[in-house]
């Protein structure tokens, strides 16, 4: 073989390489994307059936009006949160908690828990909640993946060249969620 001839082999395989590697950015980039999308269809939907959930409620439990207004206050602020899910999850964190009590109170209304209407709505929450952080753990998943492609040589010299940045992770933003639960008989 004649030097041209291996240049331009040695240049080739290096272009290949080169265009591979920012097709594989791009891919993870979108799929991070796809993934903090996916949270928020699954917190739509979760907004979504909090109002029938409350109607449902409210026949039963005149008497604990304060937590139905901590419920509808948690959802707006939900509603009037901008930016990104990451920057958003806050409010919805206030919004899962006063679920929790919605459904703690509950407890005390016999009729209410035997309520199809009722049982239902709450299952389908219980299942969106579920959603929800596999949403956040596949979305953990994939930023840990591109994140992990940009800090590592080669890659990151691509990376660099095209201004590809780090995403952030969900993280528990309550100190108190962290906490090891206690169990009391």
């Amino acid at each position: 073989m004649t030097l041209p001839i291996i240049i331009v082999i040695v240049l080739a395989v290096l272009v290949a390489w080169f265009v591979g590697t920012y097709n594989m950015l791009v891919r993870m980039r979108n799929r991070a994307k796809e993934a903090i999308s996916d949270i928020d269809v699954q917190l739509k939907r979760r907004f979504d059936l909090i109002p029938n959930l409350v109607e449902t409620v409210k026949g039963y439990m005149q008497h604990e009006a304060g937590t139905l207004e901590k419920v509808t206050a948690a959802r707006a602020a939900v509603s009037q949160a901008h930016g990104d899910p990451i920057e958003r999850e806050g409010a919805e964190n206030m919004l899962t908690n006063t679920l929790k009590t919605l459904f703690a109170v509950s407890e005390n209304y016999p009729d209410l828990k035997a309520n199809t209407n009722f049982l239902e709505l709450q299952r389908e929450l219980a299942d969106t909640e579920n959603k929800i952080q596999a949403s956040r753990r596949f979305y953990n998943s994939t930023v840990m993946e591109l994140n992990t492609s940009i800090e590592t040589f080669p890659t990151k010299i691509v990376a660099g060249m095209f201004k590809f940045m780090k995403e952030k992770f969900f993280e528990v933003a309550n100190e108190a969620e962290r906490e090891v639960v206690k169990v009391k008989f």
